[in-house]
């Protein structure tokens, strides 16, 4: 078991919606990794990040994408001043720091990435490197999170059983209506009539979903959506640019999206 938590310093905001803090705690003081599946912008990225300053602990995050190999995460030899040097990859480096490392879109990576992180995710908690001939014990304080979006991704692009049997798994959604206004309200200063009209638009556009949109308005959009209302920004024109123009490349899409948003927001 990891030793007691450290005092919580300067955690980014994060409005908890149910015991995800506590079950994350717990994952991290049993050293368990965790897995956590969710909508985009729903607020996995935030969590994780609140979560490592609560614990005190380093967070190295990595945006997986197509291209992202295992020697993008474990390391590399590198030629400079006529020498061949190692350079420690970002899952090495939190290993060796005993921090957080944080795979953000995980499913997104090659087949062989998933494949080195397996060693770190049963009771051995070790990170061969070949190319070194190192065999990395991770110390109490790191853990493995990773994350995906199951709305999103190409039914090939998933995790296999093998691997997703080895996490503990957390599901995101979006938050309840009191809890979308509160971390509208606290990240863009927004007063609170505005955020609720603006939640309210949420909800309404989100039942468009699976219709005409690939994914449903994030937090995300929300709160950038307020943060130019706080601005001073037309309410109108924040919303076609932080929610309408983002959500759709298509005219007709973004026109119906206006429409909607001047039910709430009149042009």
């Amino acid at each position: 078991m990891n030793a007691p938590l450290r005092p919580e310093l300067s955690a980014p905001f994060y409005q908890a919606q149910g015991d995800e803090c506590q079950l994350f705690e717990a994952a991290w003081q049993q050293q368990l990794p965790v897995l956590i599946k969710g909508p985009t912008g729903c607020g996995k990225t935030r969590f994780v990040a609140h979560m490592a300053a609560r614990l005190g602990l380093p967070l190295i995050t990595v945006s997986c994408h197509d291209d992202l190999s295992a020697a993008d995460l474990v390391g590399r030899h590198l030629i400079g001043d006529g020498q061949t040097v190692w350079c420690d990859g970002p899952l090495t480096r939190a290993v060796r720091q005993g921090g957080i490392c944080y795979l953000d879109e995980v499913v997104e990576a090659r087949k062989d990435t998933t494949v080195v992180l397996h060693p770190l995710t049963d009771d051995r908690r070790i990170l061969p490197i070949e190319r070194t001939g190192e065999v990395l014990l991770a110390p109490p304080g790191f853990m493995l999170v990773v994350s995906y979006n199951p709305g999103y991704q190409h039914v090939l692009k998933t995790l296999k059983p093998s691997t997703r049997q080895r996490f503990v798994a957390m599901s995101f959604d979006f938050p309840s209506a009191e809890v979308e206004q509160q971390v509208v309200m606290q990240e863009s200063g927004l007063a609170a009539a505005q955020a609720q009209q603006l939640v309210t638009l949420a909800g309404q556009l989100r039942r468009l979903s699976g219709y005409d949109l690939d994914e449903s308005v994030s937090t995300r959009l929300l709160v950038y959506a307020a943060k130019l209302m706080a601005s001073g920004m037309r309410p109108a024109l924040a919303c076609r640019t932080a929610l309408a123009e983002p959500l759709s490349d298509e005219p007709d899409t973004v026109a119906a999206l206006l429409a909607i948003i001047h039910t709430q927001f009149p042009a």
